[in-house]
């Protein structure tokens, strides 16, 4: 079983990011044991964020010096100690907690800090509070050399970054469309998928400036546009949208369903097979989707994606959707229906039953 995320904020985590600021200058070095100390005192019981912010806050009361002072010690400590996702967290927490204040000292330590630990996180208190003079530090970001730098650039500055604190003038697209621009086509994949995701919440807001920058995208081209535009597409593929679908190149309302087939029942905790046979309909792509309904619930799944070369060209897929419990949704048993989803269109259903888990 994989270790919960919240326990890799522990003795070594803060240990390392200890001896970073201890080697880093002589104040870091006094710091360095009623850091730990005060770090690891109440660590257990308390959950990831939780965790990260009762080390930030440990790092504060330790080094006792002004944010200047104390932000060049945490710069320092990445000269002297590889810091990694969870000995740095902390640290890029203390310059978004305690750095407010002091806009170009943060930004710079975040920039610093990025490489080993994102600093998405840190930068939204400086979004929210500076607007676009935060933001053009972001751009200035954009065209660094470091892909970490130019990702942070991107994914900080989401409208509806998982985790991260809303910033309310961000969720109109028009501010941070330079960013996206200088980096769409980026030679990392690793900035490019923030680019994407970035787009994708657009479109959870403002679907058409979401498609206007995407078409404008297709129309100049570019040598990663096709992986670009499909995941940045992919909330409103799943919604069935015409104009995405059209996007990417997949007819809106193409395709049939031949032949459907699907266990009757399913214990909560296994597996429904299915399988489904589809006539394309016409040449170009097919996606596929598929929704388990029940009353008062519709949720989408990916299936599959084809080319077809010609109309009456057919594709069979199989499919095991997992029923495992998962503790942020749990799934009564009952009556259910599959609805096989192509190009935006629902095909074909077929009922199922989930049923208690089984025993013994």
């Amino acid at each position: 079983m994989a270790q919960p995320l919240k326990d890799m904020i522990d003795t070594g985590s803060v240990t390392r990011l200890a001896d970073g600021i201890a080697a880093a200058s002589p104040a870091g070095r006094a710091a360095r044991d009623p850091f730990v100390a005060a770090a690891l005192a109440g660590l257990d019981g308390r959950e990831l964020k939780d965790r990260i912010r009762h080390v930030a806050g440990a790092l504060h009361e330790a080094l006792a010096l002004p944010f200047p002072a104390a932000a060049a010690v945490l710069r320092d400590a990445t000269a002297h100690v590889r810091l990694d996702m969870w000995s740095g967290w902390p640290a890029t927490e203390y310059v978004g907690t305690y750095g407010v204040d002091h806009l170009d000292e943060a930004m710079s330590t975040i920039a610093v800090l990025t490489p080993y630990a994102t600093g998405e996180f840190a930068v939204r208190p400086f979004l929210d509070r500076y607007g676009d003079i935060a933001l053009k530090t972001m751009r200035d970001w954009a065209d660094a050399d470091d892909e970490h730098l130019r990702r942070l650039a991107s994914e900080g500055s989401r409208p509806r970054l998982p985790w991260g604190s809303r910033v309310r003038w961000l969720m109109a697209p028009g501010p941070t469309v330079p960013i996206l621009d200088r980096l769409r086509d980026d030679p990392s994949e690793y900035v490019r998928r923030s680019v994407a995701n970035h787009v994708n919440d657009f479109s959870k807001d403002d679907p058409d400036a979401a498609l206007a920058l995407l078409t404008r995208w297709r129309a100049e081209g570019g040598t990663h546009v096709d992986r670009v535009l499909r995941h940045a597409l992919r909330g409103m593929l799943r919604a069935g949208h015409p104009e995405a679908l059209a996007l990417v190149g997949a007819a809106p309302g193409a395709g049939a369903v031949e032949a459907l087939a699907v266990a009757a029942e399913v214990a909560v905790g296994d597996r429904l097979p299915f399988t489904v046979t589809v006539r394309a309909g016409a040449p170009g792509p097919l996606i596929l989707k598929y929704a388990v309904r029940r009353d008062g619930s519709r949720r989408v799944f990916h299936l599959a994606e084809r080319v077809a070369a010609r109309a009456d060209e057919t594709f069979t897929v199989t499919k095991n959707h997992s029923f495992r419990p998962v503790t942020t949704r749990t799934e009564p048993p009952g009556p259910r229906e599959l609805d096989i989803i192509v190009n935006g269109e629902p095909r074909a259903t077929a009922a199922f039953t989930l049923v208690e888990a089984r025993t013994g």
